[in-house]
């Protein structure tokens, strides 16, 4: 269970130094600091279900998406999420592990997610499409489909015929959401395939 400092001040006021003993339970192991103000029950409770409450808004994305739904061969110990207008990238480390977050574009933000419920935990997390559109979006940009190719089968090692299961039309219409060349020449790709 997720509780606030605000939250357990209230069931500690009959405590004569509420914060003395917040600071007692996370030594001994009653509770476990996940940010600032901000508190887990259960050492047991998995990462990904705590991304969205340590910084957000925000969704599980990048590495980490791509990892969990197989995309690439990789397990991913770092549960990376997308952000949108926060303007940097934050790290946070904590007894359930390491979190980032960056930004992809507030046009393409709320697009393509899935809302997860585990328990009393609810967690959102990109579609499989949309997690390779924000991963190519934080690389530098490559300057042929041949070169997008290499990056995503070679560089990325994106399992191809997993890729080739990807909803394509999803795809496309989540390239337009994002302003990089690479999306323009993944969207290419894409439609190309398609004719052919």
């Amino acid at each position: 269970m997720i509780l606030t400092t605000a939250m357990l001040k209230e069931k500690l006021k009959n405590y004569q130094d509420p914060a003395g003993k917040i600071s007692r339970m996370c030594k001994e192991g009653e509770i476990f600091k996940l940010t600032r103000g901000v508190y887990e029950t259960d050492r047991n409770t998995p990462g990904y279900c705590l991304a969205p409450v340590i910084y957000g808004p925000s969704y599980l994305s990048f590495d980490y998406a791509l990892s969990r739904y197989g995309l690439i061969p990789e397990a991913v110990y770092t549960f990376t999420s997308a952000t949108c207008d926060k303007k940097k990238k934050k790290n946070y480390e904590n007894t359930f592990g390491i979190f980032s977050y960056q930004d992809v574009p507030l046009r393409a933000y709320p697009f393509g997610i899935q809302v997860l419920t585990e328990g009393d935990y609810v967690y959102r997390i990109a579609t499989p499409e949309k997690a390779i559109c924000d991963k190519i979006y934080t690389i530098s940009p490559v300057g042929s489909v041949k070169a997008l190719e290499e990056l995503l089968f070679e560089d990325l090692r994106i399992d191809s015929s997993e890729f080739d299961n990807l909803n394509k039309g999803d795809l496309i219409r989540l390239c337009d959401l994002y302003n990089t060349s690479n999306h323009k020449l993944l969207k290419k790709k894409l439609e190309g395939s398609r004719r052919g």
